[in-house]
């Protein structure tokens, strides 16, 4: 049976303490270091994990120095091999969607079940992700909620340019129709890409569509 080497990162001794006690049963799973902020971890890992490296690092996000979103982004950056599990009682949609984007591989709540969160630290060590169903609620009424900011955002003639675009319009077309320059539509194209966060036409096209701008 493979061992594997975690670190564990809260400053409430009392969650510690209990987490502790959990993984204790797990002969597989040596604790290498318990710290109360993340800064302490990040610095062993700089030191440390090239020669003997961590294979899961569990934290909570609110923590003094280094909170848990700045030491997920740490390692990912820069120890790329080593897991990350944040167990908190916080899981704001900002919160989640950061840690999200920051390639966390996995997000219980800390009133977890303890069968829970052993199933969550062996998902991730067999190299799969894991998310509560909470937490995958926050994270899609969140990415609801964003784009919903996001549509209102827009324009009327945002959206005009926007639909006929799709309507697989030429720049001078669209220009002809609304009485603009072509320089005008340009930079409302440029401007809708950068708004929408796409790449390209193709991606505006499919934003239309899920506007219901124009039919699929």
């Amino acid at each position: 049976m493979k061992n594997y080497r975690l670190i564990i990162a809260d400053d409430h001794k009392m969650f510690l303490d209990g987490l502790l006690s959990i993984l204790e049963s797990k002969k597989e799973y040596e604790i290498v270091l318990t710290a109360n902020n993340g800064k302490n971890v990040a610095k062993y890992l700089d030191i440390n994990n090239s020669k003997e490296p961590i294979d899961l690092v569990i934290t909570d996000v609110n923590m003094p120095d280094l909170n848990g979103i700045e030491l997920n982004k740490h390692i990912k950056s820069n120890h790329s091999k080593t897991k990350t599990l944040v167990v908190s009682m916080l899981h704001d949609s900002m919160t989640v969607q950061t840690l999200t984007k920051d390639n966390v591989d996995g997000y219980v709540p800390k009133n977890a079940e303890k069968e829970e969160l052993l199933e969550a630290i062996e998902s991730i060590l067999k190299g799969e992700k894991y998310f509560s169903q909470s937490i995958k609620d926050v994270y899609l009424k969140g990415m609801f909620s964003n784009e919903q900011t996001l549509i209102e955002s827009l324009s009327k003639r945002e959206k005009e340019v926007l639909k006929l675009i799709a309507q697989e319009h030429t720049t001078q077309e669209i220009a002809d129709k609304l009485f603009l320059s072509k320089h005008t539509i340009e930079s409302y194209r440029k401007n809708l890409i950068s708004k929408l966060e796409v790449r390209n036409l193709a991606g505006l096209t499919k934003y239309a569509i899920k506007l219901g701008l124009v039919d699929d």
